[in-house]
């Protein structure tokens, strides 16, 4: 069994994508960022950088006692190799490719969308700097995932992990009113993605209401938790 420590974000999404995918079993042990539930030593443990999700495998393949693995990425290539391979084409260059646009995806699409979120969505009215900036890269990234996309089916020219982990950061675009009207192949590949049974498991779970807003309305605490001094000074002491 494997505990995934989860919220409902795109980087969540990924993890509990690809165990639907793989077919391991797996428990989700929910958490209130708002309420700071992340902001525990426990959790640090689990995870020393504080974020979700994060995996803790009761089985690992070495026989040894359980074993903990965080950063969506890595989990995703952890869970690969558990499940032999599974999604990691066996040719050398397509193996190369996903492995290339994996780490676009954890360099780039993600932590730039990400800053567009966080500046569009949460900061503070008037970040019209931060909004262009960030606004910006998150669409030039859509343009070299546009790219690819023309002239390949998947990222990794057959469905693979490249692909599980950018997917939920474009389906988030939503979010952000960000229209994909002007990336065909993008929604073309959407589809064919969204279409999977197991991405429709994987992405069962929804966040909160308050949080599907374009503006979420978060009070001084729940603000803290998230970006603020609470969340500080957990890494602190």
């Amino acid at each position: 069994m494997i505990d995934v420590h989860f919220v409902p974000t795109p980087n969540g999404n990924k993890v509990t994508i690809m165990l639907e995918e793989v077919g391991l079993p797996y428990r989700l042990v929910p958490y209130n960022m708002l309420e700071g539930e992340h902001l525990t030593p426990e959790f640090r443990r689990i995870n020393p950088n504080g974020r979700l999700p994060a995996i803790v495998d009761h089985e690992p393949a070495d026989g040894g006692g359980p074993f903990a693995v965080f950063e969506s990425g890595a989990i995703l290539l952890y869970l690969s190799e558990k499940a032999g391979g599974a999604l990691m084409p066996a040719d050398l260059r397509r193996r190369s490719l996903a492995q290339q646009w994996l780490m676009w995806q954890m360099a780039g699409l993600g932590p730039m969308h990400g800053q567009a979120h966080h500046f569009i969505r949460y900061a503070p009215e008037g970040q019209d700097y931060g909004v262009a900036r960030y606004g910006a890269e998150a669409r030039r990234l859509l343009a070299v995932l546009e790219a690819r996309l023309a002239v390949a089916e998947y990222l990794a020219e057959e469905y693979s992990v490249a692909d599980i982990a950018s997917w939920p950061w474009v389906r988030a675009t939503y979010a952000i009113s960000f229209d994909l009207e002007p990336y065909p192949s993008i929604r073309r590949w959407m589809d064919a993605v969204g279409e999977r049974p197991a991405v429709k498991r994987g992405t069962e779970t929804r966040n909160a209401p308050n949080l599907q807003k374009l503006r979420p309305v978060l009070t001084p605490q729940q603000w803290s938790n998230l970006f603020g001094e609470n969340m500080l000074k957990s890494f602190e002491g």
